[in-house]
């Protein structure tokens, strides 16, 4: 008797799967894109090299535009590089929930701010707010100016060079300023702070591994694999030291910031030095819903998502400016116009007064955006604008380096101009043809923090150096990870600027 009702129980299950299957399949069916191969779709593209995928990809969304799908095994993906269907997408309050891709992060971030979805993600973002208020910002300032030159000191040393590969050194300087200002700790040249720099490059390494095969991206297959036992003692170095650092400062925690009284603009940040830390304890005392792994999950969050995006943003920035001694001559005038002769660190007012520097940056993010794809999935069925009906749970992949490369939205797309972001030239540009800071509800909330930091950096780095062309963007073999990389580095040649301007 009850092996039959287990038969009837299996077999209905299995005629509800392949039912909702092919229903998929069958509204799926008017939207474009490659045949792939029986059973296992694309699969075999992925499995390719991580530059055979970059290109692979950029092929797809060429010859597809303005939307296309494909299926890895029995799973569907929709693409979307229009960016009328890209606003329908993150101008709503659902599909928020983000895809499978980002699964590989969970061990590492549990469900912080960049993973959670629905009520938690509501609550982590309302608390998290008031870390990226102006007055906060400003005291960040500081931080990015000290890290600066002590970057400058780094590279006077590259002057003796005929190049340098600078990721590496950048990555540093993000690095140590993203720890400080979240964490308020220093990264010190001790055996600890090593310990913790390595583990999150070697993780790096790990998620990218997992990235690009699809059978790593669940539990069940990575934890037979040796990788799974190395990141496993990764995790332990990296929640071992966010842990620490969180116990020392609650420790020390001398009385909760009244949030609501910061969000206000009333709060002063001369009466004590604040880390992003500090709000998020504030915010557990005051009873918010956070308690202390909470609290690690987004203070892991700020150390993944705030220096390797700053650092690819900062490096592309100067392989573009080498390549073009004109707008680098442009940027070094209004500099020249800003501080003078004068050595002093910049100021909040400085930096919002680079408004041309800020257009460099601004050109460099639609060249290269620093997070070259997002991932959505979504909670109800869509009408695109394009005209296509995407079912409900169905994996969107939006490639925001396609978007930006369009030449419909951008004239020239592989010409790089900052003047295309003269108040002129971008009225009447859609408002979804630029995001490389998302958009919508689930936008960056560290873009203002993130444009501060870029600034100071490299205003430093050209009032004391003349940037010489090593690569140039046609040399550079670019691959696919969560964050903008290329193969082999970027290179530049540091010559000191003999008017130096610091």
């Amino acid at each position: 008797m009850w092996n039959i009702i287990l038969l009837l129980f299996f077999s209905l299950t299995i005629v509800i799967i392949l039912t909702k299957h092919l229903k998929t399949r069958a509204a799926l069916s008017q939207i474009p894109g490659p045949h792939g191969k029986f059973l296992i779709g694309i699969l075999l593209n992925i499995m390719d090299t991580p530059e055979n995928i970059w290109s692979y990809v950029r092929h797809l969304s060429g010859k597809y535009y303005p939307i296309y799908k494909y299926w890895i095994l029995h799973i569907p993906v929709v693409t979307l590089v229009c960016p009328d269907d890209i606003e329908i997408v993150f101008s709503s309050t659902k599909h928020s929930a983000k895809g499978d891709v980002y699964k590989v992060l969970l061990p590492w971030l549990g469900t912080g701010l960049l993973t959670s979805k629905g009520l938690k993600w509501q609550n982590r973002r309302k608390i998290l707010t008031p870390a990226f208020h102006f007055n906060i910002l400003q005291q960040f300032i500081g931080i990015f100016t000290e890290e600066s030159q002590l970057l400058v000191k780094q590279l006077q040393i590259e002057c003796e060079k005929p190049y340098t590969n600078i990721v590496p050194i950048i990555t540093q300087c993000t690095l140590r300023a993203i720890c400080e200002t979240a964490m308020g700790t220093k990264l010190e040249e001790d055996a600890k702070s090593q310990e913790y720099t390595n583990a999150i490059f070697r993780l790096g390494e790990i998620l990218f591994h997992r990235l690009t095969r699809i059978w790593y991206y669940y539990g069940a297959s990575f934890r037979l694999t040796s990788l799974y036992r190395e990141q496993n003692k990764l995790l332990k170095i990296l929640h071992g030291f966010s842990r620490s650092v969180i116990k020392n400062r609650k420790d020390n925690f001398k009385e909760p910031i009244d949030l609501v009284t910061l969000s206000s603009g009333t709060f002063s940040p001369l009466k004590r030095q604040l880390a992003m830390l500090d709000l998020l304890i504030s915010a557990k005392y005051s009873g918010e819903p956070i308690d202390d792994e909470g609290i690690r999950e987004e203070v892991d969050t700020f150390m993944f998502e705030g220096h390797d995006t700053t650092t690819a943003c900062i490096s592309f920035t100067l392989l573009l400016l080498a390549c073009h001694k004109d707008i680098q001559e442009k940027v070094v005038q209004e500099l020249q116009d800003v501080f003078g002769d004068s050595n002093r660190a910049p100021t909040f007012q400085d930096l919002q007064n680079l408004r041309y520097l800020e257009r460099v940056l601004k050109e460099s993010l639609r060249f290269y955006p620093s997070v070259p794809f997002l991932s959505r999935v979504s909670e109800e069925e869509i009408h695109t604008y394009t005209g296509y009906t995407i079912p409900s749970n169905t994996i969107m992949h939006i490639h925001i380096y396609d978007l930006h490369h369009n030449p419909q939205l951008y004239p020239e797309p592989e010409k790089f101009d900052p003047d295309r972001f003269l108040p002129e030239n971008s009225a009447g540009r859609h408002p979804f043809a630029y995001i490389p800071f998302s958009a919508g509800p689930r936008n960056c909330i560290g873009q203002k923090f993130a444009f501060l930091e870029i600034k100071t950096i490299v205003s430093y780095i050209l009032r004391n150096f003349v940037l010489e062309p090593v690569d140039q963007p046609s040399d550079i073999t670019m691959i696919t990870h969560f964050v903008l990389k290329t193969r082999n580095g970027i290179r530049v040649k540091f010559l000191k600027r003999q008017t130096r301007l610091i």
